[in-house]
Parts: C-alpha cells; structure tokens; sequence
C-alpha cells in the first residue's frame, strides 16, 4: 500500500524546523518521536517530525506551514483509533490532546477545544449538573477525534448534543452547523474531507441530578470494565457494526476468540477488539484483521468493515 504522505515535498522537514524556528520558538517540536508512545494500541514507528500545540491558533499556523513546506500533516488526537506503521511516519504529527484542551461553559452549552478528552468532558458536565454526555465518560478518545467519527456508545453519540463545529478548511476558518456537519453512524462532514481539521466545538446539554448523572457514569463504566480489555492495549472496537449484526457475535461464532498472530489477539474477553498483548506489530494486527474478515466472511457472507483507522 502507497503511504498516505508519499507526495511529501523531499527536504521537507528542514524547511520546516526553520520555520517553527523563526516563529514558534517557544513550541514543544521533536524529532524522530516514537509513535507508539501516543497511540492506545501502543504500537508505531517514529514520526519525523512531532509538534503539541496549545492554541488553535497555533494549530493553524503550523497548517499553513505544512502547506507552505510541501508536507501532509497528521492530526493525532489521543490516538485511540489508529494503528500506526512499524516504520514510522514521513511526516509532521500535530499531537492535539496534550495543548488543546480548553473548556469553557455559555449557560448550558460547554465549547471545548478539540484535544480535550470525551472522557474529561463527561467528568465536566457532571460537575456542572449537565446530562447528555454520560455515554462519553469512558470513551478515550478526543473531541476532534469523536467529532469527525460521530462517537457514540449505550445508545448515546455526539450526534445527541453537537450544535456547531468550527474547523480549518483549505479556504479558511469556518463554523458549521446541523445538517451541514452530516452526522451518522461512525461519520460526518469531515469524513468525507480529511484536509479539514476541527478546532473547536459546542455542546448543547441539559439541567440535571449531578447524583444521578454520576450513577449512570458509575453504570457505564462497570459495564465497559466487566466486557472490554480495559486492561490491554487496543484501539478500541476493531470492526463496525454490520447492519443487521453485532462483529463481536459473528467473531465469536467462528470460535476467533483468542486467535493470535505475533502479539496481537481477539481478545478473549470480548471478540470484537484485537489487543496487544505484548509486542505487538502493526503487520500482526493488518494479519489478524484480515484473517477475522475472511473467516467470518467464509462462514457467515457478512464483510466486516474495520473501524480502526490504519496510518502509513
């Protein structure tokens, strides 16, 4: 498979460093970053170049630098959905979830930068005696992240709540509203366009118990400890729900549970994660998908679509 950032402009990386040299000194810029140490899946090689911006300001600048230097960036949130390869990215890596977490609160509305954690979110309107946001509590990724795949779980997505996104386009900053972000299962607007990238977000939620808001957080989060590998490196559900089906059912029907290819593993305690469980290489985990897709597809005539977002 061609990479992603193989048009990269060659000697795009020193035309860089000068410019975050010239005119963001002070910003946390690495080079040769392991990408595996960002990543849920614990797995990736290294990223040429690294940056964590901590204002969307920042975040724009440094796109117009990309553009200006010939180089495709990529956005990593918490890097809770992707599977990175094992040689590592020609690229610049704009890591979001460590600089870009404002919250702030307009009444009932919360407005949020991308980098800021679903879960945190959660946490926050809690504390605020806000419901709406009770099924993001134990969901890893970022806002960004859960804005562009419409995250959802126990019957709630972001689908429920998001009034306006504002996201940087080729053209220019704009703010998007309802039907113009084409919010669906696993999808919107920014799905369809990878070179847009969302800055910033609004919440619109509604006056609650904080007591109560907090025992049906406590109830999700027993569920997800009791079924999920928690405790192992995953990115998360591996597949999409197949209309008409649940992978985690049809994996388990054709006894996957427990296939293992180098370190990665269905897991055995719910069928539709592959995890790591020591070691793990981007090529196992490619293998072992596509030997869960085949097999399933041989005994059942389902295709199962991965959700995990493959980068190389």
């Amino acid at each position: 498979m061609e990479s992603m950032f193989s048009k990269n402009r060659p000697g795009w990386a020193a035309l860089l460093d000068r410019k975050v040299a010239d005119y963001l000194p002070d910003l946390k810029y690495t080079h040769d970053e392991p990408l595996a140490r960002h990543t849920s899946f614990r797995i990736g090689g290294p990223a040429a170049r690294m940056t964590f911006p901590t204002s969307c300001e920042q975040l724009v600048l440094l796109m117009g630098f990309a553009e200006e230097c010939g180089v495709t960036p990529l956005l990593l949130g918490n890097g809770t959905n992707l599977l990175v390869a094992d040689e590592g990215l020609d690229t610049l890596v704009l890591q979001t979830g460590e600089g870009l977490n404002r919250i702030s609160l307009d009444g009932e509305t919360i407005i949020a930068d991308a980098g800021v954690s679903l879960a945190r979110l959660g946490v926050f309107a809690w504390q605020h005696s806000l419901t709406g946001l009770e099924f993001a509590h134990g969901i890893p990724g970022s806002l960004g992240g859960g804005v562009v795949m419409n995250a959802g779980a126990y019957g709630g997505e972001l689908k429920d709540v998001l009034t306006e996104v504002t996201a940087l386009f080729p053209d220019g900053v704009r703010t998007l509203r309802g039907e113009e972000l084409a919010l669906g299962y696993r999808r919107s607007l920014f799905t369809d366009h990878p070179e847009a990238v969302v800055l910033r977000a609004k919440l619109a939620l509604q006056s609650g118990s904080a007591e109560q808001i907090k025992a049906r957080m406590d109830e999700l989060a027993a569920k997800r400890r009791a079924s999920q590998p928690l405790e192992l490196p995953s990115a998360g559900s591996t597949f999409k729900r197949p209309e008409g089906y649940f992978a985690a059912a049809l994996i388990d029907q054709c006894g996957l549970k427990g296939t293992r290819v180098g370190g990665a593993e269905v897991s055995r305690k719910h069928a539709g994660f592959v995890v790591n469980v020591g070691g793990a290489k981007c090529a196992d985990v490619l293998a072992l998908i596509q030997k869960v897709q085949d097999t399933v597809f041989t005994a059942t005539g389902v295709t199962l679509e991965q959700e995990v977002k493959i980068i190389q």
